[in-house]
């Protein structure tokens, strides 16, 4: 079997930054070629969590590449067949919500418009504090939408965030060779 080249985004979720950092790194070692993408925000944003130097770095040192961070730099992924599959992790509810308004004005959201219009599978791996208030109609939408598959999600801190939504970052591996087939990894709400 061929390599499998995964274009693979983040949004800025950046609390959740260390755990896709971790999967991304598992998809390297399982022999997926990984291309490196950022949002505007995660690209430029110093926060608590991390220095954006230090997140790019990161990406070089776990995929060998320079992160993408403009809108010409991910554009040709789908109409050159640059990747197999798009995966955004995290991918925050704002990003949801364009996406399901079609809205695409982000390194990271046009990547994943110029994969489906190859019928290539895009994997959200959502994290967001207003998943079930604000961001609920867009996640819905996608979970409609032809192209879009999802890592299996759930409330991260019912109690204390009631509207909180994360995925089971553990489980995206399992999510994208789903995906890969076509296919929804079930059970999605865990």
């Amino acid at each position: 079997m061929a390599e499998l080249r995964i274009a693979y985004a983040l949004t800025g979720s950046f609390c959740t930054f260390s755990q896709t950092f971790d999967q991304m790194q598992r998809l390297v070692t399982a022999g997926y070629d990984l291309i490196p993408i950022l949002s505007y925000h995660a690209a430029q944003t110093d926060t608590r969590f991390h220095k954006a130097q230090d997140v790019r770095k990161r990406l070089r040192d776990i995929t060998g590449k320079e992160a993408l961070v403009t809108l010409p730099d991910v554009e040709p992924l789908g109409p050159k067949h640059l990747c197999d599959a798009y995966v955004i992790a995290p991918c925050t509810g704002a990003s949801m919500n364009k996406m399901a308004a079609g809205i695409f004005d982000t390194p990271a959201l046009l990547g994943a418009k110029s994969c489906l219009r190859n019928n290539l599978p895009v994997l959200l791996c959502p994290a967001t504090n207003d998943g079930l208030s604000t961001a609920a109609a867009g996640i819905g939408k996608l979970l409609n939408t032809r192209g879009f598959y999802f890592v299996p999600f759930g409330q991260d801190d019912p109690i204390n965030k009631p509207r909180s939504l994360v995925a089971h970052f553990d489980l995206l591996p399992e999510a994208l060779s789903a995906a890969l087939a076509g296919a929804q990894m079930q059970p999605m709400l865990v």
